[in-house]
């Protein structure tokens, strides 16, 4: 982790509303703001927590993005997941206080990391963050049902397709636009994340680019058609 850390307060950060439940009495955040909530910096490839390291904060992400991964008994990494500004990540250790994968910056970023003992006795006391937690989590379980599906049932224009139109809804909830990003991912790791090799990845870009859905440049995106790319789904496009 980075040595670079200050104190933040929730209080004072306009992505509150993002992480937090909305509505906190000022009152309940200045509770928040008393629970020495640390913010960290990061470096491209840095590594926010490791396999096996023991469990002791929630982290939510600043400003950057983070990939979670396995390791595998070869070696090989297996992406679980992208995190991006907003998000909270560390969920995966709560049940055994050790976490199972790795996050690791994709960029040069920050956290605030949220003392979990504090934050679960607090959210006791206020009970919509209690369940803002809940929800957190319940997104969580959400999110590797649909991981499960796009693995079991998708064919490889379906599962990228929705990997860029889940991006596109994230990026549309913080204001950004929902058509024209960049992928802090390279290709090699959306097939990992997709269960997809690198060269079925790159066919599905350019077979979405071929037929005026997306234009590609590098890691430049641009959903030309949004209604097209919600088509390739469960049929053929």
């Amino acid at each position: 982790m980075s040595t670079t850390a200050h104190k933040s307060t929730c209080s004072s950060c306009n992505l509150a509303e993002l992480c937090l439940p909305i509505g906190l009495t000022a009152p309940e955040m200045q509770r928040l703001d008393e629970l020495g909530i640390q913010k960290r910096s990061f470096l491209r490839s840095d590594y926010l927590y490791r396999s096996g390291d023991k469990f002791r904060s929630l982290f939510a992400i600043n400003n950057g993005s983070f990939k979670t991964q396995v390791l595998h008994e070869d070696g090989r990494e297996q992406v679980t997941g992208f995190q991006m500004t907003g998000e909270i990540i560390g969920l995966d250790a709560i049940s055994t206080d050790v976490h199972a994968c790795e996050a690791v910056a994709m960029e040069s970023g920050m956290v605030c990391e949220l003392p979990f003992n504090k934050l679960e006795t607090l959210s006791r006391d206020i009970p919509s963050l209690q369940r803002h937690l809940h929800k957190i989590m319940s997104r969580e379980i959400v999110r590797d049902q649909g991981i499960m599906l796009l693995l079991g049932s998708m064919r490889a224009e379906e599962r990228l397709a929705a990997f860029l139109l889940n991006l596109s809804q994230r990026y549309a909830t913080r204001g950004l636009s929902p058509t024209r990003f960049h992928l802090r991912m390279s290709r090699q790791e959306i097939g990992s994340y997709l269960g997809l090799k690198l060269e079925t990845v790159s066919r599905a870009f350019s077979h979405f680019q071929e037929a005026g859905i997306i234009i590609v440049k590098v890691r430049a995106i641009e959903i030309i058609n949004l209604a097209d790319l919600k088509a390739c789904i469960n049929s053929s496009c």
